[in-house]
This record gives structure tokens, sequence and C-alpha cells, in this order.
């Protein structure tokens, strides 16, 4: 009975997404007790207007189940789930502000997912780096962020950032412009309001100067500006969330 479910929810999920490519939502999350292991527990969410429980887990920021999540992701293809939910992946989750009443399930008979390192992980500093050859011409690089939020994602961003720093050593541009964007303006999802503060852009651009001086680049060599409303990037980490995609900055690196 309960794989039916699921596979019900899986088609409708499909349906749903073939209509809009990005699925967004705002629930409480779900946490479900599975133990496979460390880091297999499981996140859920249900989405309001369906009623249909996604399976969340796959999201770099992980849920705080204190808050309420905007829930930003793309059913994947499978009936089945470890988790008891139709699998969001790609899937962003941002915390936000309003309240949750803790909701903890028990395993049942779910088995979780089983840790296993992301693709996206920094090596060692003892590891040899490769470096990027020449020749090298002015290049952007982008970091995203959660909704309204200006620190750096885990295992997203820290990727994000090492492999910009690699090019950047290699290249030595001759100046790096840092953007901070903030997608402003509220626009409704379930029913919530969703909008960023215009001062978030500033505390993002902030971060990533302060990131870039503490990996040797002068100071007088980076200029700080700041962005409304971007247009969404389809550029490596955004995974093609197109929403998501628009809380970012970018680093443009100079090299001429």
């Amino acid at each position: 009975m309960k794989q039916l479910v699921l596979l019900i929810a899986a088609l409708a999920a499909q349906a749903q997404a073939a209509e809009a490519a990005d699925l967004r939502f705002v629930a409480c999350p779900i946490y479900r007790d599975v133990d496979a292991g460390k880091k297999s527990g499981c996140w859920l969410a249900t989405d309001p207007a369906t009623g249909i429980r996604y399976d969340v887990s796959a999201a770099p920021a992980k849920p705080d189940w204190n808050f309420s999540v905007l829930v930003e992701g793309r059913p994947t293809d499978a009936t089945q789930s470890a988790c008891g939910g139709v699998v969001l992946d790609p899937v962003r989750t941002s915390i936000l502000t309003t309240p949750c009443t803790r909701h903890m399930l028990p395993a049942e008979d779910f088995t979780g997912h089983p840790f296993v390192l992301p693709r996206r992980n920094v090596r060692p500093s003892t590891e040899a780096q490769p470096v990027p050859p020449p020749p090298y011409s002015d290049t952007t690089f982008h970091l995203f962020f959660e909704h309204d939020r200006s620190f750096s994602i885990y295992q997203l961003d820290d990727w994000l950032l090492d492999r910009a720093n690699a090019w950047l050593q290699a290249a030595q541009p001759a100046h790096i412009i840092v953007t901070g964007y903030a997608v402003v303006g509220q626009e409704p999802v379930s029913g919530v309001p969703i909008g960023e503060r215009p001062e978030v852009a500033h505390e993002r651009a902030d971060m990533v100067v302060e990131a870039l001086i503490r990996l040797g680049f002068p100071r007088d060599r980076i200029t700080e500006v700041t962005g409304m409303n971007p247009a969404p990037t389809a550029a490596e980490g955004s995974d093609g969330l197109a929403d998501a995609s628009r809380r970012r900055v970018d680093l443009l690196a100079v090299v001429h």
C-alpha cells in the first residue's frame, strides 16, 4: 500500500514538473529518523498546494525543523523513495523565519540514504591542486546563496570558491569585480510573501571580498558593487534551478 501511494505521488509530481521546470513551495520540514550510518537521516517537506510529500535530503543546505523552508527543486523520475517522499534532485532549501513545530517520523521500513562523499567537495590543501592551463581571458565565476542569507552554502560555495581561487591564482587578473545581487520584491509562494532585503546584496559581496583578501588578493585590485533582480544563470553550481540561481555573487576576473 505504501509503495502504491508513493507511486501515485511520483506520477503526480512528474505531471507537475512537466508544466513547470522548477517546483517551488514553502513548508515546515519533517525529519525521518532513519539510521543507515552517519548523515543518513531523511528530510521531507509537503507541498501545501498538492499534498505531495517530497524528499529534499539532497539539498546542500539542510533544513532546520524549528522553522519553515523555501523548497526549490525538480522531481526525479524515481517512483520509489528511500525516505518516503518523491525525490527532488536538484533541490535547494532556504530556512525562513516562520516557526514550525518539530515533526519527526520513525524510520518505519524506509532505508534512508547511506552517506557518500558528494562530488562537490574541497580537497585537502596537502593534495597537489591542478593548475588551470593558459591562455587566460576575462572570466566570471558565481557563488550562490540561500534566500535572504549571506553565508556560504556548505559543500557548494566552498567548492565553487576553491575552483575559482585555483584559476585566479594561476591567472593573476589585473582586477576582480565582485557583484552581489539580491532578489527584491514580494512574490507569493504557497501564500507566503518571498522577497529579499536589498541590503543582502551588499552583505553577500562583502563576504566574498573578505574571502578573496584572505586568499591573498590585494584589496586595491577588487571592486565591490551590488545589483538587484538579476536574470537567472545556468552557470556551474546553479544545477539549472532558475530562481535559486538569481541569489548570487558574480566574480568577474579582468585579466588585461
